[in-house]
């Protein structure tokens, strides 16, 4: 019996809210359970409601366009994006922003709002990239972009004091190219 169209991309989105439902909790039992914390403010820190945004999203489009230039004008750029479409196999839009909203707030507030205050803005990049890693040579970019990455976004944890413009970068930055890995070297799904 054949599977049906589609069903292995509701599959991986179930897996992956499943995952970054995990992830979250466990973010959620660290900062506020065992340390006692709030979990999207640092000690004494308070949310900007139009800074914060409004970083995340100059910081998002900043990689969207640098990703982009990568994957359009260079060998390595263009491999890696093929090879990742690839994994994801076909998802719709919808699929691409459930996704990405959920990595973004579980991996923000695992990465940056739990791990973070504790290790300090290296390691918890380092450890970013790590969780990034596949042992594939051809994504190997993955894993260091991942890197550079979690520097960005833990450098706007600490520079608000607040999850918001890491939650915001990270949301946008995952839905949009998503969305282009998937329409651009991929197959998308009508689901």
């Amino acid at each position: 019996m054949a599977a049906r169209p589609g069903a292995s991309a509701e599959r991986l989105v179930r897996l992956g809210l499943l995952f970054y439902a995990v992830l979250g909790a466990v973010a959620v039992a660290w900062r506020v359970g065992l340390q006692g914390q709030a979990l999207w403010v640092v000690a004494g820190g308070s949310v900007r409601w139009v800074r914060d945004p409004a970083l995340g999203v100059l910081a998002g489009s900043g990689v969207i366009f640098a990703s982009g230039v990568f994957s359009r004008h260079s060998r390595m750029g263009a491999r890696l994006a093929r090879r990742l479409a690839e994994l994801l196999g076909p998802l719709s839009a919808r699929q691409c922003w459930i996704l990405a909203l959920a990595s973004g707030v579980a991996e923000e507030a695992f990465f940056r709002g739990a791990l973070q205050p504790v290790v300090g803005l290296t390691v918890a990049s380092i450890l970013f990239a790590g969780a990034h890693f596949v042992p594939r040579r051809e994504l190997a970019p993955w894993t260091a972009f991942s890197l550079v990455a979690g520097l960005l976004l833990g450098g706007l944890f600490e520079a608000t004091g607040n999850l918001v413009a890491p939650i915001v970068t990270h949301v946008l930055v995952n839905g949009v190219n998503l969305n282009r890995l998937v329409r651009d070297y991929g197959t998308p799904s009508g689901g």
